[in-house]
């Protein structure tokens, strides 16, 4: 496998496990009306139609984007909605990325590569530009399109989030050490594919461990069940795939800090597939500005805490029984002026 920092943003990239990590564009999308007002619901496929034609005749380079890449979610009932608030909300997905590479893999250089980064980055921003902000009028109606790259995938974004974050941490750090990020936070992905097969449905350390080692030397790994990712959802975002209990989060502290920047350049802007099956997951990925294992060591030293306070009540509780035994051993007058207390 070539080394994770020359790989390009328009290659897939095979790891264990049967999983890729296949390269895509994503655009949030949301809708809102030009007039405040409208009680009209969206068109979900007069939309879809649109944007998809816009794809095709109004950029540099067409694109051709199938209508499963497209995903509108209208909001049902207008009449709960306020006046700035947005009456769909989407995301699109783009594919097929081969126009932005002009040579063979093979015959890539190390200069190639960062020009074919450039490139992408470019293009990517190119779009953002031209989709943002256009009006599409369906059936009489005016709606305007507000177009974002995703924070997930925006890993210029992030590495300029945590460079200003541990400039400021880092200041006389010759006592401590100089502290960079390591660790990487991943949700959305199907915890099926983190399982042990036949053993379990559930997410496998071992099998999640091997995986991520494809990045690098690990230093320390949390894989837990994401019901959280759910939570506080209605059921329009719940409809776009992210089911309670299906879900995994992963939390992966790395040894070096160039394998926890080079995994994370690696996991923005791709969606990752396992070998057989269709399904694609759009995972979140992250960095770590919480402090995740040093918390997660805390918890567990207050609930083992907890756990030796009934022992120590108990023992606390038995002190007052032992007094009185050791006072009869006292003189009578002792003991009478105990008791006239």
């Amino acid at each position: 496998m070539r080394p994770l920092g020359t790989l390009p943003p328009t290659e897939t990239l095979e790891i264990e496990n049967g999983l890729s990590l296949v390269p895509r564009v994503k655009l949030n999308l949301t809708i809102h009306p030009a007039l405040p007002s409208v009680s009209k619901p969206i068109d979900e496929w007069q939309l879809k139609r649109a944007l998809i034609d816009f794809l095709k005749s109004s950029l540099s380079v067409p694109v051709t984007v199938p209508e499963e890449d497209l995903q509108i979610k209208r909001l049902k009932d207008l009449k709960k909605r306020k006046r700035d608030e947005p009456v769909a909300h989407g995301a699109l997905f783009i594919h097929d990325l081969r126009f932005l590479s002009s040579r063979k893999k093979s015959e890539e250089t190390e200069d190639d590569v960062k020009e074919l980064e450039k490139k992408f980055m470019d293009w990517r921003s190119y779009v953002v530009e031209k989709m943002d902000g256009i009006e599409l009028n369906l059936e009489g109606v005016k709606y305007n399109l507000v177009v974002e790259i995703p924070v997930s995938d925006d890993f210029e974004r992030m590495e300029k989030d945590w460079e200003e974050l541990y400039a400021f941490r880092n200041r006389g750090y010759s006592r401590g050490g100089r502290h960079d990020p390591d660790t990487i936070v991943l949700r959305g992905v199907p915890s099926r594919w983190f399982a042990e097969p036949r053993v379990s449905s559930k997410p496998s350390m071992l099998v999640t461990h091997t995986i991520f080692s494809t990045f690098g030397k690990i230093r320390n790994l949390n894989v837990s069940e994401d019901d959280d990712l759910a939570k506080g959802m209605d059921e329009d975002d719940l409809d776009i795939g992210i089911v309670s209990g299906l879900h995994c989060k992963i939390v992966v502290q790395f040894e070096k800090y160039r394998d926890f920047h080079d995994a994370l350049r690696v996991l923005c802007g791709r969606s990752l597939q396992k070998q057989g099956s269709r399904l694609s997951a759009d995972y979140e990925v992250t960095w770590d500005k919480d402090g995740f294992f040093r918390n997660l060591r805390s918890q567990n030293q207050d609930k083992s805490s907890r756990m030796q306070e009934p022992a120590a009540e108990q023992y606390r509780s038995e002190a007052p029984r032992r007094e009185p035994h050791v006072s009869q051993l006292a003189s009578s007058d002792t003991r009478r002026k105990r008791f006239k207390e």
